[in-house]
């Protein structure tokens, strides 16, 4: 999507509004999203946002060969329905893990379901340079194949808990109730929020297009490359993850993730090598790998299970969102100052942030075990 935006008129600026166009929905349906997922079988609600993304990519795949101010319109339209779906999948999708495994298993567990989704990464974006390059039926006709498989395959999990039934209180208040869940522990939304404005910073990947073609020079071939780069770090961690979980120690070491991401980021913003600046990318990964298990280890199993769905909705604006609208900022920044100087300069705020996170955020810093937040409530309140 990110490349036919780009194509349409050449504009950063236009890689931006993709972002803020992707974020919107999330932001303002959080409440209601979060709800359904907590009184809607999960399973259905991912399913339904598979078929979804089917319909999507057909509508793309038949406008790809438009350009112009009215092409770029007709797209952004087509990404707010993508955005809308997206924000009503990911608390279901968040929440489901931890209905399927027990608590005990689930550090494993997710770092395994983390190693298949990177593979997935790893292959959808250099898969996807050559399907460019090939035109938009190779494209999205592979998408839409997929999309309908994922689709297929969902409603044969086996769930260990079922959707809560409603529990008498109004709706607002109901719908609401992640937010202040979260609000009330420390170790939540700090977590949550270090993630927000570290990936809002530190969103190089955002600008991809235009290091691929006017930087490195690199190509379509070269742009799925750099694309997948990240996704080879972040499989690699995740796999070491499986093997050797965390399990202790969550707070610090996501705090050091965050600030190894920003570091990493400034390398790939200063580099002219296309060697250089994948492995800059792959250690880019390879910090959001640990910074993501670690937070979903923290907000899962920090919370219940009647509550992970608003829980997760309120997540997801905080770190969905917040990678579509680091994307606006990075758009927007490079469309002014260019892009190399936009991205070194979301990895030196992204190392700040983790600094300044670590300093104001006793709980975080000394949080041990993923558990302990469901408990994490100061006595004040």
């Amino acid at each position: 999507m990110a490349w036919q935006v780009y194509a349409a008129r050449h504009s950063a600026f236009d890689l931006g509004l993709v972002g803020l166009t992707l974020f919107a929905p999330s932001f303002v349906l959080a409440p209601v999203t979060g709800l359904v997922a907590d009184r809607v079988d999960r399973r259905a609600i991912v399913a339904a946002g598979a078929l979804a993304e089917c319909a999507i990519s057909a509508v793309l795949m038949a406008s790809w060969n438009r350009h112009g101010t009215g092409a770029v319109a007709a797209l952004l339209g087509v990404l707010l329905i993508a955005g809308v779906s997206r924000a009503f999948v990911f608390p279901a999708e968040q929440s489901l893990l931890p209905s399927i495994v027990p608590p005990e298993t689930y550090p494993r567990a997710t770092a395994r379901a983390a190693v298949f989704r990177e593979v997935v990464r790893i292959a959808g974006p250099a898969l996807g340079g050559v399907l460019v390059a090939a035109g938009a039926a190779p494209a999205y006709g592979t998408a839409i194949v997929l999309s309908v498989a994922g689709a297929a395959v969902v409603p044969f999990v086996v769930m260990r808990t079922v959707a809560a039934a409603p529990s008498g209180r109004s709706g607002w208040r109901e719908a609401i109730a992640g937010l202040r869940f979260v609000s009330q522990r420390p170790v939540l939304y700090g977590a949550i929020s270090l993630d927000l404005f570290a990936v809002l910073f530190g969103g190089a990947t955002a600008l991809l297009p235009i290091y691929a073609t006017a930087v490195l020079h690199a190509g379509a071939v070269g742009f799925g490359v750099l694309r997948a780069s990240t996704g080879v770090g972040a499989a690699a961690c995740a796999a070491v993850l499986a093997r050797r979980p965390i399990n202790r120690h969550a707070g610090p070491r996501l705090l050091t993730a965050v600030a190894c991401y920003g570091a990493a980021t400034i390398v790939f913003g200063l580099s002219r090598s296309l060697l250089v600046s994948v492995v800059a990318l792959a250690l880019v990964g390879a910090a959001d790998m640990v910074s993501v298990v670690i937070r979903e280890g923290i907000v899962q199993l920090g919370t219940p299970d009647e509550m992970r769905g608003r829980v997760s909705a309120v997540e997801g604006v905080f770190i969905v969102a917040s990678n579509e609208l680091g994307e606006f900022e990075s758009g927007m920044l490079a469309s002014l100052a260019g892009a190399v100087p936009a991205v070194v300069a979301g990895g030196l705020l992204t190392v700040a942030v983790a600094a300044v996170w670590a300093g104001c955020n006793p709980e975080l810093r000394s949080a041990d075990r993923y558990g302990d937040a469901r408990s994490d409530v100061p006595a004040t309140r």
